[in-house]
């Protein structure tokens, strides 16, 4: 079993340019080191305006580079050439309109520009800028030919209150998206490939956390599940190019993690199912990743029961909530790919089969049966492992790993299912 982070070790520039949103760039340092990895910074001459390089030195503990270092005499080696060769991935965060246009236009007027250029490493690039920038014809062209790049990892800005005061698009990826873009840059370097836009132009439909059943005005029904794995699967298909919608329950994760989906919060197991069958039609891909609650009361009570009463209540009332993959599959599209989950406890082969059983029964083409017995993994947990079932006796182990692994290794089996 293996906790170490996926940035142990690992060799990261952040460049910072000329963006308000560079005063965020001190965290980001400071929490990639936390995380293991060792970082280089690179600062443009703008954006030494807004954030000490000193500050950014110190935190990454190595030299912060700017532009008048570029042509350093003692240099024995180009700077921006030995630094490109360095780094194994670059993360411009943010990514201003300028350094934007001089990378789609390869000038490499600059160091970071230079080095930008000179890389054969991932770049993972957050754009932050006022609204009306971001939305100038020339703007999205230039982000269009760099999000297109096979060696780039893209992340458009939010929408939000500017420091312009301006409420509109232009702010930057919050960091946990930016940590979960680098995250899946190094689990494709581990591979030596880009992370790949596969699923561009795809749609996906999925569910994530667990529902919750009132009993009475106190009590209600529920499970462990904080809705990460869910999460995890729909951050890592929009990082491959897809439009994701997300339905979920209550989950108990960062709001932050749900940033760039298209979000739809339910609590009862039957406001999961009627939003999913509303959304179901668009999709090409649907992941049923929530743990949906086995029972529910069929008339909760708005008052809170006594004590003494609230036992024979439930057993008098207590019914089986609808299996909302069994549901979905029966309505099942054409060229549509189902893949379920089975949270199960046993042994492997217990697991495997229990899996399958359920998988043939709920009529998925896909199914991961994971273990939630076992320490350091399953429900509330960021680590995961277990067996993905399919067609023609089909197992694969997936082994202990993060998520965001499992994840993405998901995604490779839908991306080559064939039924």
């Amino acid at each position: 079993m293996n906790n170490t982070s996926l940035f142990s070790g690992r060799r990261i520039i952040v460049a910072v340019t000329g963006s308000i949103a560079a005063v965020k760039a001190p965290i980001l340092v400071s929490r990639l080191i936390k995380a293991g990895a060792e970082v280089k910074c690179v600062i443009t001459q703008s954006a030494a305006k807004l954030v000490s390089p000193l500050s950014l030195s110190t935190l990454s503990r190595n030299k912060c580079y700017e532009d008048k270092d570029q042509w350093d005499n003692s240099q024995t080696k180009p700077l921006h050439i030995a630094l490109a060769e360095w780094a194994e991935l670059i993360v411009v965060a943010p990514m201003s309109a300028t350094s934007l246009s001089k990378f789609s236009s390869g000038n490499a007027d600059g160091l970071l520009a230079s080095i930008l250029l000179a890389t054969q490493s991932q770049i993972v690039i957050a754009a932050a800028m006022n609204t009306s920038m971001w939305e100038n014809q020339s703007v999205k062209r230039n982000w269009n030919y760099a999000k297109n790049l096979d060696q780039v990892i893209s992340l458009e800005p939010g929408s939000g209150l500017l420091a312009c005061d301006r409420v509109g698009d232009g702010k930057m990826a919050n960091l946990d998206i930016i940590e979960l873009a680098s995250e899946s840059a190094f689990i494709f370097h581990s591979e030596n490939r880009y992370l790949t836009k596969d699923f561009k132009g795809k749609r996906f439909l999925v569910s994530a956390g667990p529902t919750v059943e009132d009993l009475d005005a106190a009590r209600q029904l529920t499970n462990r599940s904080s809705g990460r794995m869910g999460v995890s699967i729909a951050q890592a298909a929009k990082l491959r190019g897809a439009e994701v919608d997300l339905v979920h329950g209550p989950i108990s994760i960062q709001e932050d993690l749900l940033e760039g989906l298209n979000t739809y919060p339910v609590r009862s197991s039957s406001e999961m199912g009627t939003q999913i069958d509303d959304l179901q039609k668009s999709a090409e891909v649907i992941v049923m990743a929530a743990a949906v609650s086995d029972f529910k009361k069929n008339k909760p009570s708005i008052q809170k029961i006594s004590k003494e009463l609230f036992l024979k209540s439930i057993v008098d009332d207590l019914i089986m909530t609808s299996d909302l993959i069994q549901n979905q599959t029966r309505k099942k599209l054409k060229n549509q790919i189902f893949l379920g989950f089975a949270a199960e406890t046993g042994s492997d082969i217990e697991i495997i089969e229990k899996g399958e059983k359920k998988r043939t029964l709920k009529g998925c083409d896909l199914l991961m049966a994971n273990p939630i017995d076992r320490d350091g993994q399953g429900f509330d947990k960021n680590f995961n492992s277990g067996f993905l079932l399919g067609p023609k006796k089909m197992v694969k182990n997936l082994s202990f790993s993060t998520k965001l692994s499992i994840s993405h290794q998901l995604l490779d089996e839908i991306r080559n299912f064939k039924s």
